[in-house]
């Protein structure tokens, strides 16, 4: 069984398990050579991936933030477990009203599997 699935323009990597991701939290893999941090938001029944790399002090640390939601449209976000610095799990843009961005991934789980699309 082959570890990448094609679909479309996006390249499916398979991640991990879906039980290797904390509910609530997440859990950081490598693919393709990149740091990649995965979160299991049980609350919303979402998934989310983003780069692990914080930009505010170049640390890869996201994967250990704190999620949560914020706004009117409760807007998920992973917090910077060093700094605080926020950022959307949606469109990576920095919530703290900082110039900062970090890039994201879309996730998909089947059969108990994590995939994330490069």
């Amino acid at each position: 069984m082959s570890n990448i699935l094609e679909e479309d323009t996006l390249v499916w990597h398979l991640a991990c398990s879906e039980a290797d991701i904390p509910e609530n939290g997440g859990a950081c893999a490598l693919i393709e050579g990149e740091q990649i941090a995965i979160y299991n938001f049980k609350r919303r029944g979402e998934w989310f991936a983003t780069q692990n790399l914080c930009p505010h002090r170049q640390q890869m640390a996201l994967s250990r933030g704190m999620i949560g939601s914020t706004g009117e449209e409760q807007e998920p976000k992973v917090a910077c477990p060093f700094h605080k610095k926020t950022f959307s799990l949606k469109t990576g843009a920095c919530l703290s009203g900082d110039d900062y961005q970090i890039q994201t991934y879309p996730v998909k789980v089947e059969n108990g599997m994590v995939y994330v699309g490069l």
